[in-house]
């Protein structure tokens, strides 16, 4: 089989080695349009459990991390002063450049032909000329756009701004990084990695990747929105560059921020209703992206190009069938990653008003708890949920779903109430109870509040977060009309504490989140981080909650 791979990044070169391994006798190009030595980009991130995957298929990665990597196991916060630290979050990082080299020196030998400065302006004129095409060449995939009809493509754009930079301040491992500066939020994510190879990027033999974050707001404030991004790759926005050496000073310690290609941009979310048409396949970034903040797209194009090779192999003569199952096996996988990147990329779009609401506790809580319980977190590092449960009972005097709280001049004995449907004919607004008695009646968006006593205002969340806007909208009128409390139900996991999160930390209203599906954990999760005041659910639910309350969430 004659194979072409257009992109010769880390999936591309693993597709590539892998299928000229698989059958010595076969025809693998691949097509690179920089030359050799040329990357964007700094340290790259694996997991353990990424590693042990790939690892099964071919052992060049975990030999490169072994041997020119960074490990680590906890992840560090910087916050308000403080540094809060969990576990349990094993990890390697490896220069970009240098996994290249690795990659090249692995595919040459295994027999591909790798062209580099070589484009492909007519993606459908290679579909002719080779039995099987892989598009493995970026977000800004050129044989994706070729083949769009039927790719069926969509790109959500993210309204945060980011910028790859790196240091040669070493860190002693992920670090995340918030300040506020005269100009409004800005975050970072810092991990280090070993540089090695030649040629050596900038900064020596050791760096740390060290990407920033902020909102549109305090990027324009600031004047970071000068640089032409428009203009080719290559140069890097130095007055950026200025700007945050001086913002994290205190956190460089003296260190230069580094360039490469480093200008801002939005994170884009590609998805794609189809990665394959005829003889073409997708994989990597080209069929899909997730949040850098929750994993790697390095990662996500290794182990497709595995999953790739794996179906070609089960299917041997039937490409159409090897390539449908090669796409039925990997999506899974894939939709769960990108799952978890929503709310961890709402988080990061969002993490202004954490930063300014929350103490340093609760902070790096709301944090590591965005894709993790309370629970899943204690599994990973119980030191670290006991000194955050430690700092809510000192402050409150009793675990999160046990801690009393006071409602309309009501004090309450716990932050669980039950939600009772109304009867068929009656008001369609849910009563709900603590403690047995009705906390207070609740009204629907522009109902008239009752004639007199608190009340409070009952929103339904959307199922997207572009439906947000409206509902905040009735949210503000509610509260303007005196509502005491924001009841939240329907939607989706994210909308509802963003709504949730809308009321209490920006409107200063009570807010009472409604989910029958949560488990005890996360129902004393969303308490213990910020998230929600109260939270509630039918009687049954609510009372596995209580019966847990003293226990969830208590000192060890």
């Amino acid at each position: 089989m004659r194979t072409a791979v257009v992109g010769g990044g880390p999936g591309g070169l693993f597709a590539a080695t892998l299928l000229k391994l698989a059958d010595p006798s076969s025809d693998v190009v691949v097509f690179e349009r920089n030359r050799p030595h040329d990357t964007f980009g700094f340290g790259v991130v694996f997991s353990d459990a990424t590693l042990r995957g790939i690892d099964d298929v071919d052992p060049v990665l975990l030999r490169a991390l072994t041997d020119d990597g960074v490990h680590w196991d906890e992840i560090e916060v910087r916050i308000h002063g403080e540094r809060w630290r969990c576990g349990g979050n094993g990890m390697a990082a490896i220069a970009r450049m240098t996994l290249l080299r690795l990659l090249h020196d692995h595919a040459g030998a295994a027999g591909v032909d790798l062209r580099f400065e070589h484009d492909i302006p007519d993606p459908g004129r290679l579909a002719g000329d080779y039995d099987l095409v892989v598009g493995a060449d970026g977000a800004n995939s050129v044989v994706r756009r070729h083949f769009e009809p039927a790719l069926r493509p969509s790109v959500t754009v993210a309204s945060a701004k980011f910028i790859w930079l790196a240091t040669t301040k070493l860190f002693d491992g992920l670090t995340f990084i918030h300040e506020r500066g005269p100009d409004g939020v800005f975050a970072v994510h810092g991990y280090p990695y070993q540089v090695g190879g030649t040629p050596s990027p900038p900064g020596g033999p050791d760096a740390s990747t060290f990407i920033v974050e902020t909102d549109q707001t305090s990027w324009r404030r600031a004047g970071l929105d000068a640089f032409d991004v428009t203009q080719p790759p290559g140069p890097s926005d130095m007055a950026s560059k200025a700007y945050l050496e001086a913002l994290f000073a205190d956190h460089l310690d003296g260190h230069p921020l580094l360039v490469n290609n480093s200008r801002w941009g939005n994170f884009r979310t590609v998805r794609c209703a189809r990665w394959r048409h005829d003889n073409v396949v997708i994989l990597g970034d080209a069929a899909h992206t997730a949040h850098f903040s929750v994993g790697s797209g390095t990662k996500m194009a290794m182990e497709d190009a595995a999953g790739l090779v794996q179906s070609l192999a089960e299917h041997p003569g039937d490409l159409a069938t090897a390539l449908d199952a090669f796409e039925a096996a990997r999506r899974p996988p894939v939709d769960k990653i990108q799952g978890a990147a929503g709310p961890s990329l709402s988080w990061w779009e969002h993490f202004g008003r954490y930063h300014d609401h929350l103490g340093a506790a609760q902070f790096s809580f709301h944090f590591f708890s965005r894709a993790i319980p309370l629970d899943k977190l204690a599994t990973r590092d119980p030191r670290f949920v006991t000194d955050v449960s430690d700092w809510w009972t000192s402050h409150h005097g009793a675990p999160p779903l046990a801690t009393p709280l006071s409602v309309a001049g009501r004090k309450l004995d716990g932050r669980v109430v039950t939600v009772a449907p109304p009867p068929v004919g009656a008001d369609p607004v849910a009563t709900v109870r603590s403690g047995g008695e009705e906390l207070v009646p609740f009204r629907l968006p522009g109902d008239p509040p009752p004639a007199s006593g608190d009340w409070g205002l009952w929103l339904t969340a959307p199922d997207g977060e572009a439906g947000l806007s409206a509902v905040i909208t009735q949210l503000e009128a509610g509260i303007a009309a005196g509502a005491a409390v924001v009841a939240v139900s329907g939607g989706s996991s994210v909308t509802r504490v963003l709504l949730c999160e809308e009321a209490r930390m920006v409107r200063g209203a009570l807010a009472l989140l409604i989910d029958d599906a949560l488990r005890p954990a996360q129902a004393a999760t969303l308490i213990l981080s910020g998230r929600a005041d109260l939270v509630g659910a039918s009687e049954a639910v609510a009372e596995a909650w209580t019966a847990a309350a003293s226990t969830i969430g208590a000192p060890t």
